[in-house]
């Protein structure tokens, strides 16, 4: 049986950006565990369950997912977890990955690790792209150096943020995704003429944001040669 890991966040993982994707690759029979930095449970964005955010269908959707899926709510630290031993891993977006998973040493070790394994792939979704500006290769390079991406761009950052990059809830966000993974050396391309964005190089696969959340989630199981429900 295909296997993933996804990485969700502890300071807010946005709900349809992980629950998405593990919906999906539930149903396609893809075996799934979940870990967070400390191996405490993920905590969800509450503007990502917001009906009057992102519709009551998807907050309702979104948090039944969040309290009841056993595998949420029963993660392993990602120290304790190795990359090899999944078909991929997955690293779903929110703003609190900034906070946690894209600074996290392990996360960015499981990262590498996936993408330089033979047979391993790498999901990264949104925010959670922002971890591609801190992970290097075992040669010391930036691994998103030369690489196409997708991730959520500034032009949108700009609409939530206020003039000192504080974030609705009063944190500052301390980095802006494009920002740095273009400085690390990404071909950076959200398509915004588009309604979705996702971008295959090679073992890796980003997408954009919310929106995409479904497209990534059937583009990762076409990377992995797995067959989509009907």
């Amino acid at each position: 049986m295909p296997s993933a890991l996804f990485v969700v966040s502890e300071e807010g993982y946005w709900g349809e950006e992980c629950i998405e994707p593990l919906t999906t690759l539930t149903d396609a029979g893809v075996d799934i565990e979940v870990a967070t930095p400390s191996g405490s449970p993920p905590v969800i964005d509450e503007r990502s369950v917001d009906p009057e955010e992102v519709g009551e269908e998807t907050a309702e959707h979104c948090m039944s997912v969040h309290e009841n899926d056993e595998r949420l709510n029963d993660p392993s630290p990602v120290a304790q977890v190795d990359a090899v031993d999944y078909d991929a891993v997955v690293f779903p977006g929110g703003h609190g990955t900034e906070w946690d998973v894209n600074q996290d040493r392990d996360a960015r070790r499981l990262l590498r690790d996936a993408v330089a394994h033979e047979d391993g792939k790498a999901l990264v979704v949104c925010h959670a792209v922002g971890i591609l500006a801190f992970t290097r290769t075992s040669t010391g390079d930036f691994l998103v150096d030369g690489r196409s991406v997708t991730g959520f761009p500034n032009e949108w950052e700009e609409g939530i943020v206020d003039e000192n990059d504080r974030m609705p809830d009063g944190r500052k966000l301390p980095y802006w995704v494009e920002e740095e993974v273009v400085a690390a050396g990404g071909d950076w391309d959200a398509e915004l003429d588009e309604d979705t964005s996702v971008t295959v190089d090679g073992d890796l696969v980003t997408a954009r944001g919310p929106p995409s959340s479904a497209e990534a989630a059937r583009t990762l199981l076409a990377e992995l040669g797995i067959e989509q429900p009907a």
